[in-house]
C-alpha cells in the first residue's frame, strides 16, 4: 500500500508540473504576448518594452519559466491589472463560495442518492424502478440553465417562496447569513447529481447482487438486511468513491452556469467575468487551480478506491 501511494504520488507531481507548462505556455501565446493582453491594443511599444523589462518577459523562455515556477511555489499566480490585486486574493474571495454551494449541493446530492440507487436496485424492474429511473433521466438530460431557470419560475416567481437571486456579499459570512438564497441554486445542482449518482449506484449494486459471495453468505444463513448493508454495500459503493474523487475539481471550480443563472459571486461567475473582461492573469489563475484540484482528485479517488474495497492489494507486483 505505501509503495503504491508513493508511485501515485509521484504521478500526480509530475503531472501538476506538466500542468504548470501549458499553463506558462498559454501566457505566451496570448494575442501580442503578455504585455499586449495586460497593457490593452493601444499600449505603446515602448511600454510594452518597459512591461517586459520590469516583468522579465524579455529573458530566454527558460528562464521565464523557472521564475514562473518559483513564484508559484511561493503562492504567487500573478496580477490582476484590471482588479488591481493578486490573483491569489481573487481565488481567496471566491473559491470559499463555490465551495459552500457545489459542496452543500453534492452532500445533498450523496445523501438522496446512495438510497435512491439501494431502493432501485431492490425494487428493479417495478413501478417505483422505472419512476425514478425516468426521473433521473429527465434530470440528467435537462440543461443546468433550464432547471435554474424553472425553480426560479415556480418557486421564486409564482408561489414567492424562495428569492430568485442568490445570497450577495464579499464574505462567506455574508453568504451564510441569507440561507433562503442558497436553496434553488444549491437544489438545482442536486438534482442534476442525484441524477448521475444514482444510477451509477443502482446499476453497482445490481451487478454486486448478482456476485458468488452473495450466494455464499444466503447460504451461510445471512437475512437480506445483512448481506445487502455487511457485504453487497461497500463493494457497491467504489464507482461512487470514484465519482467523488473525479468531482473535487467541479467543487473548485463552482458551478459556472448555475451561477450565472443565480448571479451567485463564486469561481465560476468570476471566470466568466475574466472572460468577458480579458483578465487573462485571472484566468490562467484558475485554469491552473482546476488542473491541480483534478490531479489532486484523480489521486483521493485512487487512495479511497483502495480503502473502501478489500480485494484490492497494492504492493510490488501491483503495476
Amino acid at each position: 500500500m505505501t509503495s503504491y501511494l508513493l508511485r501515485r504520488l509521484s504521478h500526480a507531481v509530475i503531472v501538476v508540473f506538466l500542468v504548470t507548462i501549458f499553463v506558462f505556455l498559454l501566457l505566451h501565446l496570448l494575442p501580442g504576448g503578455p504585455a499586449r493582453a495586460v497593457l490593452g491594443q493601444r499600449a505603446t511599444p515602448r511600454s510594452i518594452a518597459l512591461f517586459n523589462q520590469q516583468n522579465g518577459l524579455n529573458k530566454p523562455i527558460y528562464i521565464q519559466y523557472m521564475v514562473y515556477l518559483d513564484h508559484l511555489l511561493h503562492g504567487n499566480l500573478g496580477f490582476s491589472y484590471k482588479l488591481n490585486e493578486p490573483v491569489t486574493t481573487v481565488l481567496a474571495q471566491y473559491v470559499p463560495k463555490s465551495i459552500l454551494l457545489v459542496g452543500t449541493a453534492y452532500l445533498l446530492a450523496l445523501i438522496i442518492a446512495i438510497p435512491l440507487g439501494i431502493f432501485q436496485s431492490i425494487r428493479r424492474n417495478t413501478i417505483a424502478d422505472y419512476f425514478f429511473t425516468a426521473g433521473s433521466f429527465i434530470f440528467y438530460s435537462m440543461p443546468a440553465f433550464w432547471l435554474g431557470l424553472l425553480l426560479i419560475l415556480y418557486f421564486a416567481v409564482n408561489i414567492h417562496l424562495f428569492p430568485a437571486e442568490a445570497p450577495q456579499g464579499a464574505t462567506l459570512g455574508q453568504i451564510i447569513s441569507n440561507p433562503a438564497g442558497l436553496v434553488l441554486p444549491v437544489i438545482t445542482i442536486a438534482l442534476i447529481t442525484v441524477a448521475l449518482f444514482s444510477r451509477y449506484m443502482r446499476s453497482s449494486m445490481m451487478e454486486n447482487l448478482t456476485q458468488d459471495y452473495v450466494r455464499t453468505a444466503k447460504a451461510k444463513g445471512l437475512n437480506s438486511r445483512q448481506i445487502l448493508f455487511g457485504h453487497v454495500l461497500r463493494n457497491a459503493l467504489i464507482p461512487i468513491i470514484t465519482l467523488i474523487g473525479l468531482s473535487l475539481p467541479t467543487i473548485f471550480q463552482g458551478a459556472l452556469i448555475t451561477e450565472s443563472v443565480f448571479n451567485y459571486p463564486g469561481v465560476g461567475f468570476e471566470f466568466i467575468s475574466a472572460a468577458i473582461g480579458q483578465d487573462y492573469p485571472v484566468l490562467l489563475g484558475f485554469t491552473l487551480m482546476i488542473g491541480i484540484a483534478s490531479v489532486v482528485g484523480s489521486l483521493l479517488a485512487d487512495i479511497l478506491y483502495a480503502v473502501v474495497d478489500p480485494r484490492v492489494r497494492y504492493g510490488k507486483g501491483t503495476k
